[in-house]
């Protein structure tokens, strides 16, 4: 079955309009593995990089930093002989957790680079503006990475606080959460 939501770099963006399904988890399961079903979620981001030329030394600033939650279909997998709808349900969650942090991360890494110029290297403006964008790309990564283990933890403390969706009550408290989540877009 073909995924439509599928785009062309192979991720699912989170859109309140779509569930993970079954068919979303097409790497191959890992028998040495003492989890039933992993799934990769990450976030991707766009930006814009811009410069000024200060005592004739260009310096860059960034702006505009956006994030989007992509799951990764080729990452993520299942033991079929586990998959139950509860599962389906707290893999979701992983899902919509991290569409739920996304604004605030998105803010605290927008204020780390806020009000901030910095200078790039290079023989010439061309070759300036080439490794602002690439040295931005940089910076943001890394502040990306400080806030993916911030998701892990989030997705720690949800797997605890359910038992991996075991604990129907906690689990019904989460997905009341997230439902907040479609209603909002």
């Amino acid at each position: 079955m073909i995924n439509h939501y599928v785009n062309q770099n192979n991720v699912i963006p989170w859109s309140n309009d779509y569930f993970l399904n079954w068919s979303d988890f097409q790497a191959e399961s890992n028998p040495s593995a003492f989890e039933d079903i992993h799934s990769i979620i990450k976030y991707h981001y766009t930006w814009i990089v811009n410069s000024d030329n200060i005592d004739n030394q260009i310096r860059f600033f960034i702006e505009k930093i956006d994030l989007t939650v992509n799951f990764h279909p080729l990452l993520s997998w299942i033991r079929r002989t586990q998959a139950t709808s509860n599962l389906l349900k707290h893999e979701q969650g992983y899902f919509d957790l991290a569409e739920l942090l996304r604004p605030k991360i998105t803010e605290q890494i927008q204020s780390v680079f806020d009000g901030k110029k910095f200078p790039t290297r290079g023989q010439n403006q061309e070759q300036q503006k080439q490794f602002a964008r690439e040295d931005s790309g940089l910076m943001i990564a890394n502040e990306v990475e400080k806030w993916e283990q911030y998701l892990f933890e989030k997705r720690e403390e949800y797997d605890k606080q359910t038992n991996y969706g075991q604990i129907i009550e906690k689990q019904q408290e989460y997905d009341d959460m997230f439902k907040k989540l479609r209603c909002i877009k």
